[in-house]
């Protein structure tokens, strides 16, 4: 059982592996993305009774780069730096988040990344979010696949509409943003790349390659509705 946030959650996914023992993913951070996806948004006493009465086993697929393996998403690009200003925020250092904020808007806009899906033609975007099979509202639970959602907003008027977006309706809708499913995407930038896996915040290489991975870990969830 583990009670912690989703980067905690993927830590231990990746420590047990497919062959290992399963784990039950409790909420107990900021998002929890991933016990929300598994038993609903309920209390963790509730999911844990859930997962203790109903539960058996099930495989997750998600994403792999640079050997981290992730269950729910990753972002790439200047909005993974936001991540900092919001970790400082919580543990309460206004200081410093505001550095790392100002920081942040400053990198804004100025590292485009390059990216290409399943080998097909490069693209230029500002971000991409990658979504696995068992975060996503686009794929099924089941699918063998990731979401890639390519973000191309050129100025603040831009991020605004996005930010709308979001709130009121599917941000995928957006004209700025490019949807679609892939299993390999590879991502270039003239310098390391920011990232955020599952809310862990890391450092990529230049030149990264994002995978589908079938099994990353087992989990102990409730049966799946039929419907």
């Amino acid at each position: 059982m583990i009670l912690a946030g989703d980067g905690t959650a993927r830590a231990a996914a990746e420590l047990c592996g497919p062959d290992g023992p399963m784990i039950a993913p409790l909420p107990g951070g900021t998002m929890n993305m991933l016990p929300h996806a598994v038993y609903g948004v309920r209390p963790w006493p509730e999911a844990l009774r859930l997962a203790l009465e109903t539960g058996e086993a099930r495989t997750l697929g998600g994403g792999e780069v640079e050997g981290h393996r992730f269950l729910c998403g990753a972002i790439l690009g200047s909005p993974a730096l936001w991540a900092p200003a919001r970790e400082a925020v919580r543990q309460g250092k206004a200081k410093l988040a505001f550095l790392r904020a100002r920081r942040a808007v400053g990198r804004a806009f100025t590292g485009r990344l390059r990216y290409s899906v399943e080998g097909g033609e490069r693209e230029k975007t500002e971000a991409l979010v990658i979504m696995c099979p068992i975060a996503s509202k686009a794929l099924d639970t089941d699918a063998k696949a990731l979401e890639v959602a390519a973000m191309n907003v050129h100025g603040a008027g831009e991020v605004l509409r996005l930010g709308l977006n979001a709130i009121v309706r599917d941000w995928r809708t957006d004209p700025a943003v490019q949807v679609q499913d892939c299993k390999v995407v590879r991502v270039w930038s003239a310098q390391t790349i920011p990232a955020v896996l599952d809310g862990e915040i890391v450092r990529l290489k230049g030149l990264a390659e994002i995978r589908y991975v079938p099994a990353v870990c087992r989990v102990l969830a409730p049966p799946k509705d039929p419907a």
